[in-house]
């Protein structure tokens, strides 16, 4: 189920009205129902994948929670890490890696024929799996109590606003809300409200728009060059961003009318002055998982700068691998490692020209044209097309006037749809701006009651008269 579907418009209000209406000692099992519901709706027969790693991270927290030995603790925890991300291998990764085997050994002149298997990849797969694994870990650690409901920890994994792309939430965030007593709370549900709007701003106004333009480009790269080349993988930029901090805005906002907090997954990553600001605003939730459960347990920052780097490397090519079963999501992980390391080398004339607000804007420029140059890699199908991009992307530079009327022309971009594009984009621009280190609707607009409901209604009847109509549009990171 789509959250910008019709079915969703009709599932989320009954839920709520239920939700509220219940006594609070049974929610956990309406919430129960209502997430295995909504991930029916698209595969019924995949719900037996969320159970089993539902089943074995339970099972495997209450045996290590029970166990006094510490080895066979660990054991414990191997089996069950094995068995989670075996069932995300097989779906995801085993045509993968068996076309690579057979890759690999062809250059030594050994014919090997792959293997393959035609499965429909589960929809948010990596986001439940990588949710029980911190789970299990956490136990392991003791920084968490093993759940002895197998009812709530089942709710608790399949919460279905975040079930498909996040937030990937931690236990100790979203497992004792489940639990808790909720009193519905007006003001909170009016900001649960507002946030999903936001969302849907993003994902049906901007982020759909965008994707009929760049969907048109890639899948005819031999078809655009120069300018429109450019402008395509600018507009992905911007659309993949709004694609999916609109879903983690519209998840946070469903959630918050339940009375519950997701934790925030996007603050403003484009208004970063480096790449590790970027990541500490992109994606923040499976961020924060991989440093805690990757890069620290490799060593972190405890070590030589020499492993600091080949743990950063490594953790950002697990982290592209995660994205998605090819070499152009890893190499789009390894640039942006290769791309942190060198600025732990250049921190000195980094923080030298961070101490001026035009030094700091340059950075903030520098960060995201690289940002587009890595998302070349990420949207490209082959790694033959990203090459296609970047080489033919500059093709007639030399006449700029030339240059940027074909590319218009090749995207069919009269001046009044890019000025219909560019207000859209401009009004993202100054709300990310404003609302980089503060919630500026609540600190500023918020102070004037009339005005923000004015701002709210703009937002509302540009959803209504401006989304793109038809059939609703999956969101990119369903893929992931």
């Amino acid at each position: 189920m789509l959250f910008n579907s019709m079915a969703f418009m009709l599932f989320f209000p009954l839920v709520f009205s239920i939700y509220w209406l219940m006594p609070h000692h049974t929610r956990w099992f309406l919430l129960l129902c209502a997430s295995y519901y909504f991930y029916m709706s698209w595969k019924p027969a995949y719900i037996v994948l969320i159970l089993f790693t539902t089943f074995i991270s339970y099972a495997a927290a209450r045996l290590i929670e029970r166990e006094p030995l510490r080895k066979k603790q660990r054991w414990i925890l191997i089996t069950a890490l094995v068995l989670c991300i075996g069932i995300l291998f097989f779906y995801k990764y085993f045509n993968f890696f068996s076309i690579t085997l057979s890759t690999l050994a062809s250059l030594f002149l050994i014919p090997v024929h792959p293997v393959t298997v035609k499965l429909l990849l589960p929809v948010g797969i990596s986001f439940y799996t990588f949710q029980t694994l911190s789970y299990v870990i956490d136990v392991y650690r003791g920084t968490v109590k093993a759940e002895r409901h197998f009812g709530i920890y089942a709710a608790f994994i399949s919460f279905f606003p975040q079930l498909v792309a996040g937030p990937i939430e931690r236990t100790g965030n979203l497992l004792p809300q489940i639990k808790a007593r909720h009193t519905f709370d007006a003001n909170r549900g009016i900001c649960g409200a507002k946030m999903m709007l936001w969302g849907y701003f993003k994902k049906m106004v901007i982020a759909d728009l965008l994707a009929g333009i760049v969907d048109a480009v890639f899948a005819n790269l031999c078809g655009y060059s120069g300018f429109a080349l450019v402008l395509a993988v600018f507009f992905f930029s911007l659309q993949i961003y709004c694609d999916f901090s609109g879903y983690s805005d519209i998840a946070i906002g469903t959630a918050r009318l339940l009375d519950i907090d997701l934790m925030i997954n996007f603050k403003s990553p484009y208004f970063s002055s480096s790449i590790k600001e970027f990541w500490s605003r992109w994606h923040i939730s499976l961020s924060t998982w991989f440093r805690d459960y990757v890069y620290i347990p490799m060593g972190g920052n405890r070590c030589s700068k020499l492993r600091q780097s080949v743990n950063l490397l490594t953790t950002f090519l697990v982290s592209g691998l995660w994205h998605g079963a090819s070499w152009t999501f890893v190499l789009w992980g390894g640039v942006h490692g290769a791309a942190q390391i060198a600025e732990r080398f250049l921190s000195r004339p980094i923080a030298l020209l961070h101490q001026k607000k035009a030094g700091r804007a340059a950075c903030t420029v520098f960060v995201f044209l690289f940002c587009c140059f890595a998302w070349v890699f990420f949207r490209a199908a082959s790694f033959s097309d990203a090459c296609y991009i970047l080489t033919h992307s500059i093709q007639g530079i030399r006449q700029p006037l030339l240059y940027l009327s074909q590319g218009l022309a090749q995207l069919n971009l009269t001046a009044l749809k890019l000025i219909y594009l560019f207000g859209l984009i401009t009004i993202l621009v100054v709300y990310d701006y404003l609302n980089k280190d503060r919630d500026i609707i609540t600190e500023v607009i918020g102070k004037h009651a009339w005005l923000e409901w004015i701002v709210y209604l703009i937002l509302g009847l540009l959803v209504v008269f401006f989304s793109q109509k038809g059939i609703a549009a999956e969101f990119v990171y369903f893929q992931f």
